[in-house]
Order: C-alpha cells, then structure tokens, then sequence
C-alpha cells in the first residue's frame, strides 16, 4: 500500500494504518522473515489489534525485503510445533485471520515456504510478484507440511498437493496460481497497483455484508446441500432487511456512494 502513516512498531513486524485499511509487515529480511519465536508473537498481537480496530476495514499481510516468509525458524523448532496438546501461536494467527470479519490479503513481495506458504494460504486474497517461488519444502529436512495442510488443502486439487507436498518442489508465481495456492501472480512491478485496486475494490462492500460473506465461504462448503440451503436462506433474509442493504440500495438508486466508502 501507498506510505501509511506508521501507528505501531515492533522490533519484529510493523503495523500501519491509512484510509481504513490496515498494513502488517513482517519485519525480519535479513532473517527472509523466518518464523521466529519473536515475529511470530509481534504478528500475532499486530493481527489482532489490526482486526479489533473499527477504523480497519481491509487488513493487508506482507514483509520486507524480496522474501515474504521463509517458513520456520529452524533454530526454533517450538514456534510451529504444539506442545502439550496447546496450539502453537502461530496456528492462532491462522485461526484469528480465517474467523475475522475483515478480508485479509497477502502482499506477497516475495518468495513463500513452508509455513510462509501456509500464512499466504490462511488469507482470503493473495497476490504474488512472478519472480516469487512456493514450495512445500517441509520433506526435504525430515518433516511434514502438517499444519499448514489445514489452510492449504482446501484450495488445492488433490493431484497438484500429492505433488507438491511430497517432492518438496518449489514452484514459481504462475504455477502457484494454478495450483490454487495463490489468487494473482502480476508482473514484478506492478504489485502495488495490483494491491491497491484490489483492497479499493474491498472497500466497496459493506461491512457487514463481507463479514457474512467471509462466514458462506466457510460454511456452505462443508454443509449437506439441505442444510446449506436452509442457512443460507436465514442469512439472505437478515441480510436483505439490515440497515446496511437499506442504505446500500438506497445509494444504488440514488447513483451515489453507500455511506461506508465515504
């Protein structure tokens, strides 16, 4: 995004805000932004503070550097690893990112491993320069892509995962697009445009009718069609006699603005 005005620093990963949209950036390049004990905690609060606040309506997810996340910090194997039956901070960010009521899009400025790849596939929208490679490198050192499984199967054909998760292969923007692991991959230099007329477009839903988006997203794929249906009704019926489709129509018939892009 276009220089937000900085809001809050930490030593590990940055949080700015601007114009209703907030900017979370790991902060480690010189580490290719490695899931350490230390970013994994300071992304963690920046992701829910960015989340809680009521002036965000768009949170964007990036890194400094050319690298967005090199995966685990392999010096600390306890940040991706649960311990006695507790889910490590990391699968929380995961959790709070897929829960939250705002879309999330990752600004992939660079290259995405391992659990790096997993961060970029627990956001709603994400966007990778062409030059960027993916991979799920986990075998390669004796592991498993085990959790980011979770976030990352759903958006896969079972052909392109059972390849991908046991050669360990890295793949290019293109390549991951088709795979599903990512929305867009878009020319090097043109990943802020393509950022930027993404989160605008975002800013044009209603607040809440992007929440209960996010939520049919979720649900209705892993409901029976009866029930799916069912639910689905009820949600369509709140939705079309809330304030908010009141004043959005209103401003469609109007050929104004709706309140919440003001």
């Amino acid at each position: 995004m276009s220089n937000p005005s900085a809001t809050d620093v930490t030593d590990a990963t940055l949080l700015s805000v601007a114009g209703g949209v907030a900017t979370v950036t790991l902060n480690r390049p010189d580490n290719r932004n490695a899931l350490s004990t230390a970013l994994v905690e300071s992304l963690a609060a920046h992701v829910a503070e960015a989340l809680a606040r009521v002036d965000v309506r768009v949170v964007v997810l990036t890194g400094a550097g050319t690298t967005f996340c090199a995966g685990a910090d392999l010096k600390e194997r306890r940040t991706v690893s649960a311990v006695a039956g507790e889910l490590p901070t990391f699968v929380k960010v995961f959790q709070m990112i897929r829960a939250s009521s705002k879309p999330v899009v990752a600004k992939l400025n660079g290259h995405a491993l391992a659990g790096g790849l997993g961060l970029a596939c627990s956001c709603d929208i994400s966007i990778a320069p062409e030059r960027a490679m993916f991979g799920f490198t986990e075998v390669r050192i004796g592991v498993a892509p085990a959790i980011i499984s979770v976030v990352c199967l759903p958006k896969m054909r079972a052909a392109d995962a059972t390849e991908l998760f046991l050669t360990g292969e890295r793949i290019d923007a293109r390549r991951a697009a088709e795979v599903g692991l990512i929305t867009r991959a878009v020319p090097d230099d043109q990943l802020d445009v393509a950022t930027d007329d993404l989160v605008a477009k975002l800013l044009l839903g209603g607040p809440k009718a992007m929440a209960a988006t996010k939520e049919l997203l979720q649900r209705v794929q892993r409901m029976d069609e009866g029930a799916a249906f069912a639910w689905a009704a009820t949600l369509s019926a709140e939705l079309f006699a809330s304030d908010e489709a009141s004043e959005g129509m209103a401003a469609f018939a109007a050929k104004r603005p709706a309140a919440w892009t003001l």
